[in-house]
């Protein structure tokens, strides 16, 4: 058991400084995460071979190539930033935490689970209170994306009602046909609040690596590109020429990552989820 509390206070302490250092700085340092990886695969070697309880040591390896896949996949398909990838593939060498490979696949399908739900409501809230802030632009922004995307609203909303037609039929599909009337609507929501406010103008002297450009910029002959990479380097050097630019930034969910761990942790601590 003291092993897994040694994992349970490493990964928290790690997490809450990534916590200061994303609001802090709209960033994830490499360091931080990779001391994690190394922290908990370390502990867990030295105590498999103290032990000799060697599927403690190859739990946490699979968990960390595991959790490597989903982060590369909410990477590419642009959810996260490279420091909420990273950060998600040192938990997978946390989150194996039991001695059967099926309890463990349950713990990686409870986190995500309650990652997700939390993910989704820290999103929303988030959004809403920027969109408050800046009401009068986002109503506007708002319109505008309406506009663009009608067909897909309109499609989405005939949709919905056939569905919720169908649920005098069957009632499982009537939170099927709520949840598909409001989607699209939630769609603009979030992405009026991207327009409006989470593009910024920014000058060259601020911008650190990593960094969104809104649109490529072109600096005499060349071109960068505004790729979800972000800044390198040689962009960097190059942008010196110019004085401003425009930058796309992110939520930063670092606070979901510690929410969902603390809820997972109480979860295991008070067997909420029937696994010890």
């Amino acid at each position: 058991m003291i092993e897994v509390i040694v994992l349970f206070v490493l990964a928290l302490i790690w997490i809450i400084f990534a916590v200061v250092q994303d609001l802090k700085s709209r960033e994830i340092a490499d360091w931080l995460n990779y001391s994690l990886i190394i922290f908990a695969l370390g502990f867990r070697l030295f105590y498999s071979l103290f032990s000799g309880e060697w599927n403690f040591f190859l739990f946490g390896v699979g968990g960390f190539v595991l959790f490597c896949g989903l982060a590369n996949l909410f990477y590419y398909g642009r959810l996260f930033a490279g420091g909420d990838a990273k950060l998600l593939m040192a938990l997978g060498a946390i989150l194996p935490l039991q001695v059967s490979l099926i309890e463990n696949i349950k713990n990686f399908g409870i986190f995500l689970f309650l990652f997700l739900i939390v993910g989704a409501c820290y999103g929303l809230i988030y959004s809403l209170v920027l969109a408050i802030r800046s009401f009068k632009k986002f109503r506007k922004e708002f319109i505008s994306q309406f506009k663009q995307n009608r067909y897909l609203v309109y499609g989405l909303l005939a949709l919905s009602i056939i569905i919720l037609c169908l649920a005098f039929l069957e009632r499982m599909l009537l939170g099927l046909g709520i949840l598909v009337f409001v989607f699209p609507y939630l769609f603009l929501c979030f992405k009026a609040v991207d327009e409006v406010c989470m593009i910024r103008k920014v000058a060259i002297s601020k911008l650190t690596e990593g960094d969104w450009l809104y649109q490529d910029v072109k600096v005499g002959n060349k071109t960068i590109k505004a790729t979800w990479d972000g800044l390198n380097k040689s962009d960097l050097i190059l942008l010196k020429k110019k004085k401003f630019v425009l930058v796309r930034y992110g939520i930063q969910y670092a606070p979901v990552f510690l929410i969902s761990f603390i809820l997972f942790v109480i979860g295991m601590s008070f067997n909420w989820f029937g696994l010890i």
